[in-house]
């Protein structure tokens, strides 16, 4: 398949039609690899980092959100799909609060304020809205302040296809039949993370690579990285 057959667009597409399985995937914890290894993983990340206050981009129906809002942090999450913001909403504390943002306008400023840590769990789909967001960072960073990514494992999530960066389509294997129309990612490898992050103006500060406890295989990648007020973004 093409690159043609594939956009940032569609990925959102994707994501307003499964909203509601989705969210039941969550609560009902029928994710194998987030109960085991991934979930915790971003938790410990971020929390060891003490931040006061965190932008979770891409934050869903909010349950990473909650985990650091019951640890003492301040949490703004943002997602482009409203039914998501609508459930993280209903079941918000006192220190969190959600905004219906999609990466652009997010990227554009329409948030107006800056954070300790900005986090992306899993919420980094595509090609020009991922690049977007990132080169944003200084944006939306205080001074010092990290970003923190958590992402399919590149050599994993390679399968049988060419290690280089391009458009897979999308799968819901592992999952009920209540989804549809599978979103299709942009693969990146290790490597063009890094670039782009110090393409950004951004100090790649760690690497993390989570085993799963069964397999003893990376069940992700964790980048780590800082932004400084004097470094170059550009």
């Amino acid at each position: 398949m093409s690159d043609s057959e594939f956009s940032d667009e569609k990925i959102l597409r994707s994501w307003h039609r499964n909203a509601e399985p989705w969210i039941g995937a969550i609560d009902g914890a029928t994710i194998a690899s987030r109960k085991l290894v991934t979930d915790a993983a971003i938790v410990a990340a971020v929390t060891g980092l003490k931040p006061a206050t965190v932008l979770d981009i891409g934050c869903g129906e909010g349950w990473l959100a909650r985990a650091l809002a019951a640890r003492g942090v301040d949490v703004c999450g943002v997602d482009a799909v409203a039914r998501l913001v609508q459930a993280a909403q209903r079941r918000a504390g006192a220190r969190e609060r959600y905004r219906e943002l999609d990466y652009a306008q997010l990227a554009a400023g329409a948030l107006g304020q800056r954070f300790d840590l900005l986090v992306c769990n899993f919420s980094l789909l595509g090609r020009e809205s991922v690049e977007d967001v990132i080169r944003a960072a200084a944006t939306l960073l205080n001074p010092g302040g990290h970003l923190l990514i958590q992402t399919l494992h590149p050599l994993q999530a390679c399968g049988d296809s060419d290690y280089r960066d391009g458009w897979r389509a999308g799968s819901w294997a592992g999952f009920d039949a209540a989804f549809t129309d599978p979103a299709p990612w942009y693969f990146r490898t290790t490597a063009s993370w890094v670039s782009l992050l110090l393409r950004s103006g951004l100090e790649l500060i760690e690497l993390e690579e989570p085993l799963h406890p069964q397999t003893g295989r990376p069940a992700s990648l964790i980048l780590s990285a800082r932004w400084s007020a004097g470094a170059n973004s550009r």
